[in-house]
């Protein structure tokens, strides 16, 4: 399978301000902006996710670029040609789909070699192609198989295989992993991210599965109501929400009301229930007295006797490889793990416990924030 040619500096794909509109259902309204302005530049053999909520736009962006939608203002470039007003079949684009698409009459072998077919490649080279596609693949075994006759997996593994054989020059995956088991689910997802690493193919997944995101990703682009919230890789996005949408929406995330008790030059002072600590400050205009959010994910948090948190748990629940445990500071709520509870105990609602904040990871958001 061949790469593409361009510099790894260079971006292959770039959305310029999409925007899509379709007619209202709401009276109230002409239409309705599925895609707001959306601006997003991939560079050559990333693997880009979409990622958000249903209905924020993600799929309808995916299918803008492969061609089945047409953009209402913006433009789709790829290398250096624009692509906004092309057909599919000129994009030179493989698509994924959730459901496989496959055809159900025809053999795994067909299905791989249908595009080669349409595309009037030789007999030879056809056969050469589809071979090498199914190897890869680890489905030549099942050549001769209809559909119906293979597990969801393989089945997926078929469409994969369909869309990789052209050697497009950028692979699209519209939630490809929905349809499969949990346990088969993470296996897959690591198949198509090893086979995308490879081929150094560029790939575009659209998932709402934020642990699938996090797993696959160069790159993540968060989305709301048809807006990009944030791009990053998924460990800034992680541990640095641009704002409140993405830190509720990525991971398991508290947001604990704190108070600005000094501002130094790159530190702040905070304060909950009376609980001092130090941050890293990030945040701008921020002062003495002000109101701000502190975003604490539980494991930021351990059991210690000298912690300087004396909290109330108010809910232990056991999940194997650690106990969850929420618990109180004054009148707010929070949660936080405990991997060693075959040392510390299993605790139980009502005890009392200290904690130790790893302050260095706390994100703070300004309150006026959204």
């Amino acid at each position: 399978m061949s790469k593409n040619s361009l510099s790894n500096s260079e971006n292959l794909l770039e959305f310029q301000n999409i925007i899509k509109r379709f007619p209202s259902k709401n009276k109230s309204s002409e239409y309705f902006t599925a895609v707001d302005n959306l601006s997003l530049s991939i560079k050559e053999g990333e693997l880009v996710t979409l990622l958000g909520p249903s209905g924020c736009g993600k799929t309808t962006t995916l299918r803008i670029l492969a061609g089945f939608e047409r953009q209402t203002e913006g433009k789709v470039i790829v290398g250096s040609k624009d692509l906004s007003n092309e057909p599919p079949n000129k994009r030179d684009i493989g698509m994924v789909f959730q459901n496989y698409a496959l055809f159900p009459h025809l053999s795994v072998y067909e299905n791989v070699a249908y595009g080669l077919k349409i595309a009037k490649y030789s007999t030879e080279e056809v056969k050469r192609r589809t071979k090498e596609v199914l190897s890869l693949m680890d489905i030549a075994e099942l050549k001769d198989r209809n559909p119906s006759e293979i597990s969801g997996g393989q089945q997926q593994r078929v469409a994969i295989a369909r869309a990789i054989v052209v050697e497009p020059k950028i692979l699209l995956f519209d939630e490809p992993l929905s349809n499969l088991d949990s346990k088969l689910r993470q296996q897959m997802r690591t198949e198509i991210r090893n086979l995308q690493q490879r081929l150094g193919i560029t790939s575009i997944y659209v998932t709402h599965d934020q642990e699938e995101a996090m797993a696959i990703s160069d790159k993540i682009a968060i989305l709301n109501e048809g807006k990009i919230q944030q791009v990053g890789s998924p460990i800034d996005i992680y541990l640095n929400p641009a704002n409140h949408f993405v830190a509720n929406f990525i991971g398991d995330s508290d947001i604990l009301s704190c108070k600005v008790e000094e501002v130094k030059r790159n530190k702040l002072l905070l304060s909950i229930d009376d609980i001092k600590f130090v941050v890293e400050n990030d945040v701008s205009d921020v002062k003495t007295a002000d109101e701000v959010d502190c975003v604490i994910k539980p494991e930021f948090w351990h059991i210690d006797e000298s912690g300087d948190f004396q909290v109330e748990i108010t809910q232990a629940t056991l999940l194997g490889s650690h106990m969850e445990y929420e618990a109180k500071i004054g009148c707010q709520t929070f949660k936080f793990f405990d991997f060693n509870y075959y040392k510390n105990g299993m605790l139980e609602a009502g005890e009392f416990i200290n904690l130790v904040l790893r302050t260095n990871l706390v994100k703070v958001l300004k309150r006026s924030q959204t």
